[in-house]
């Protein structure tokens, strides 16, 4: 019929087609186009090999500086051992004393963190107005931006004293404050996380659940929550990892006595807090004392690298595809 309009669907050209097309493009542009392609390609490929490159120099820094450590001192003795004085005399070489306080700030950050990043990421990807988003978001953000030392001096000089006035047993350096103010400092990268894994839960899966009578309350956590698991867990693996690794707010705030104890109002020293005062330059380097830090760096990598490769099972396990 004249004036229908043809609706069927407009095929891809061949490849065939399309070769022929580029073999009527001029010598040099198409020379030119090859050479753009190469160089970026190149360019890329040399951008990722970088922090392969990296990750692979570390590892074999720490592997043959803690060598000198291991040498001497028994593996099974560094890991078992309670009692960590490797400058003072008598010295001892038991990590967990470091593990300990690691292990007990970043619990105290992680029940902060966790629960208020994660409702956080709730509110602002169900409940909150475009407007609203666009003012929160930003203003959580700017918490990641804010340099640790400072985390840490406030965490000394208001959070400590403002403890002190409730908990009388509270020391200045303690590894409650410091957890408090880390877990503050981790919230916006869980929360961030855990609001894109939730917005990119299809909007069909939520018109569903409505269709079928739920809540709001009801959608987000018993719809949207668990389609976006394995981001949420991702993002909890994510800060757990940056707690683990945090140096200046711990060596601040939670203070440089290596202890096993699972008060918080005590003073601890932290793995990180370990490797920052040792290596300040007292050690002569090579020394057996120096070595030790690398032996702690070690430890240190390979605990978030395994926190790492769990968090990656997680994602996978749990990963949903629409």
């Amino acid at each position: 019929m004249d004036g229908a309009i043809d609706d069927a669907p407009h095929e891809i050209p061949p490849k065939e087609t399309i070769t022929e097309v580029s073999g009527l493009m001029d010598p040099k542009k198409k020379l030119w186009v090859k050479l753009e392609g190469s160089i970026v390609r190149w360019l890329f490929m040399s951008c990722a090999l970088v922090s392969i490159l990296t990750t692979v120099g570390i590892l074999i820094i720490l592997l043959y500086q803690g060598y000198g450590f291991f040498k001497e001192i028994n593996l099974w003795e560094f890991l078992t051992g309670t009692r960590w004085t490797p400058i003072l005399k008598p010295r001892s070489y038991g990590v967990l004393p470091l593990v300990s306080g690691t292990l007990i700030v970043t619990v105290i950050a992680a029940s902060v963190a966790l629960p208020v990043g994660l409702m956080t990421a709730i509110f602002l990807s169900e409940y909150a107005a475009d407007r609203v988003r666009r003012v929160i978001k930003p203003i959580l953000e700017i918490l990641a931006g804010i340099p640790t030392v400072v985390y840490g001096y406030f965490a000394l000089t208001f959070v400590t004293p403002l403890l002190q006035n409730v908990l009388d047993d509270l020391l200045i350096f303690n590894a409650l404050s410091a957890g408090l103010v880390m877990g503050i400092m981790i919230i916006p990268m869980v929360s961030s996380l855990s609001e894109d894994a939730m917005i990119s839960v299809p909007r069909n899966l939520r018109e569903a659940a409505y269709a079928l009578g739920a809540t709001r309350y009801e959608v987000s956590l018993r719809v949207v929550v668990p389609a976006a698991l394995s981001g949420i867990i991702a993002s909890f693996i994510i800060a757990l990892s940056r707690a683990i690794g945090e140096t200046m707010l711990v060596t601040i705030a939670a203070g440089a006595t290596p202890k096993m104890t699972l008060n918080p109002l005590e003073s601890v020293q932290t793995m990180t807090a370990f490797i920052a005062q040792t290596s300040m330059g007292e050690q002569a380097v090579g020394s057996f004392e120096y070595n030790t830090i690398f032996a702690v760096g070690l430890l240190l990598f390979c605990m978030t690298l395994l926190m790492n490769l769990l968090g990656f099972w997680i994602v996978r396990r749990f990963r949903e595809a629409y």
